[in-house]
Protein backbone atom coordinates (compact mmCIF):
# COMPACT_ATOMS: atom_id res chain seq x y z
CA UNK A 1 0.00 0.00 0.00
CA UNK A 2 1.38 3.18 -1.23
CA UNK A 3 -0.74 5.93 0.88
CA UNK A 4 -2.38 4.64 4.70
CA UNK A 5 -3.96 7.90 5.25
CA UNK A 6 -6.18 7.76 2.15
CA UNK A 7 -6.85 4.27 2.54
CA UNK A 8 -8.20 5.08 6.15
CA UNK A 9 -10.29 7.72 4.81
CA UNK A 10 -11.29 5.79 2.23
CA UNK A 11 -12.76 2.99 4.75
CA UNK A 12 -14.01 5.70 6.88
CA UNK A 13 -15.97 7.08 4.14
CA UNK A 14 -17.15 3.99 2.33
CA UNK A 15 -18.21 2.58 5.82
CA UNK A 16 -20.20 5.68 6.53
CA UNK A 17 -21.62 6.01 3.08
CA UNK A 18 -23.31 2.25 3.59
CA UNK A 19 -24.17 3.73 7.08
CA UNK A 20 -21.97 0.72 9.17
CA UNK A 21 -21.82 1.41 12.80
CA UNK A 22 -18.00 0.21 13.02
CA UNK A 23 -15.35 0.06 11.24
CA UNK A 24 -12.15 -2.05 11.69
CA UNK A 25 -9.01 -0.44 10.10
CA UNK A 26 -5.10 -1.36 10.43
CA UNK A 27 -3.76 1.10 12.91
CA UNK A 28 -0.23 2.66 13.16
CA UNK A 29 0.51 5.42 15.17
CA UNK A 30 -0.20 8.37 12.48
CA UNK A 31 -3.78 6.72 12.08
CA UNK A 32 -4.47 6.98 16.00
CA UNK A 33 -3.14 10.19 16.27
CA UNK A 34 -5.84 11.32 13.67
CA UNK A 35 -8.45 8.92 14.83
CA UNK A 36 -8.11 10.66 18.32
CA UNK A 37 -8.72 14.04 16.64
CA UNK A 38 -11.57 12.84 14.94
CA UNK A 39 -12.85 12.26 18.35
CA UNK A 40 -12.15 15.53 19.57
CA UNK A 41 -13.80 17.11 17.34
CA UNK A 42 -17.16 15.04 17.47
CA UNK A 43 -16.76 13.51 13.93
CA UNK A 44 -16.84 9.50 15.74
CA UNK A 45 -18.49 8.61 18.41
CA UNK A 46 -16.05 6.49 20.28
CA UNK A 47 -12.60 4.67 18.98
CA UNK A 48 -11.16 1.55 20.91
CA UNK A 49 -7.48 0.42 19.55
CA UNK A 50 -7.17 -3.33 19.96
CA UNK A 51 -3.63 -5.74 19.02
CA UNK A 52 -4.02 -8.96 16.91
CA UNK A 53 -1.28 -11.66 16.36
CA UNK A 54 0.63 -10.11 13.85
CA UNK A 55 1.83 -7.01 16.23
CA UNK A 56 0.03 -4.44 14.17
CA UNK A 57 -3.39 -3.94 15.48
CA UNK A 58 -6.40 -2.36 14.53
CA UNK A 59 -8.62 0.54 15.47
CA UNK A 60 -12.15 0.13 15.77
CA UNK A 61 -14.08 3.22 14.90
CA UNK A 62 -17.68 3.53 15.93
CA UNK A 63 -19.11 6.21 13.29
CA UNK A 64 -21.53 9.03 14.25
CA UNK A 65 -24.74 9.35 12.76
CA UNK A 66 -27.94 11.78 13.23
CA UNK A 67 -30.20 10.03 14.95
CA UNK A 68 -33.10 11.36 12.61
CA UNK A 69 -31.84 11.85 9.39
CA UNK A 70 -29.28 8.83 9.29
CA UNK A 71 -26.52 11.30 7.86
CA UNK A 72 -23.13 10.93 9.04
CA UNK A 73 -21.52 13.40 11.18
CA UNK A 74 -19.00 14.35 8.41
CA UNK A 75 -19.88 15.48 4.88
CA UNK A 76 -16.59 15.00 3.27
CA UNK A 77 -12.80 13.63 4.03
CA UNK A 78 -10.30 14.79 1.54
CA UNK A 79 -6.92 13.85 1.29
CA UNK A 80 -4.44 16.89 0.88
CA UNK A 81 -1.15 15.77 1.15
CA UNK A 82 0.27 12.58 -0.97
CA UNK A 83 3.64 11.09 -0.89
CA UNK A 84 3.70 12.02 -4.31
CA UNK A 85 3.19 14.95 -3.29
CA UNK A 86 3.87 16.57 0.05
CA UNK A 87 1.72 19.57 0.89
CA UNK A 88 3.61 21.69 3.37
CA UNK A 89 2.30 24.98 5.14
CA UNK A 90 3.77 27.97 7.33
CA UNK A 91 2.01 28.72 10.42
CA UNK A 92 0.77 32.33 8.69
CA UNK A 93 -0.84 30.41 6.01
CA UNK A 94 -3.12 27.82 7.38
CA UNK A 95 -5.75 26.78 5.65
CA UNK A 96 -9.76 27.65 6.79
CA UNK A 97 -12.42 24.51 5.78
CA UNK A 98 -15.50 25.86 4.94
CA UNK A 99 -14.49 29.03 6.45
CA UNK A 100 -13.74 27.35 10.06
CA UNK A 101 -16.68 25.51 9.93
CA UNK A 102 -14.52 22.44 9.32
CA UNK A 103 -11.16 21.48 10.13
CA UNK A 104 -8.17 20.76 8.48
CA UNK A 105 -5.75 18.03 10.40
CA UNK A 106 -2.05 19.00 10.65
CA UNK A 107 1.08 16.77 10.90
CA UNK A 108 3.43 19.07 13.04
CA UNK A 109 6.61 18.69 14.75
CA UNK A 110 4.44 18.98 18.01
CA UNK A 111 1.76 16.61 16.87
CA UNK A 112 -1.02 15.66 15.09
CA UNK A 113 -3.33 18.88 16.08
CA UNK A 114 -6.47 20.63 14.16
CA UNK A 115 -5.70 24.00 12.31
CA UNK A 116 -6.80 26.07 15.05
CA UNK A 117 -4.99 24.18 17.51
CA UNK A 118 -1.32 25.17 15.19
CA UNK A 119 -2.47 28.29 14.74
CA UNK A 120 -2.63 28.87 18.21
CA UNK A 121 0.66 27.47 18.49
CA UNK A 122 1.93 29.51 15.60
CA UNK A 123 3.44 26.57 13.94
CA UNK A 124 2.33 25.45 10.69
CA UNK A 125 3.68 21.48 9.01
CA UNK A 126 1.71 18.90 6.62
CA UNK A 127 -1.61 19.27 5.79
CA UNK A 128 -2.96 15.53 5.75
CA UNK A 129 -6.75 16.03 5.42
CA UNK A 130 -9.52 17.95 5.36
CA UNK A 131 -12.84 17.22 7.19
CA UNK A 132 -16.12 18.55 6.95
Amino acid sequence: MTDPIADFLTRIRNAAKAQHRVVEIPANNLKKEITRVLYEKGYILKYKFEDTANGQGVIKIALKYNSSTRESAFRDLTRISSPGLRRYTGADRLPRVLNGLGVAIISTSKGVMTDKEARQLGIGGEVLCYVS
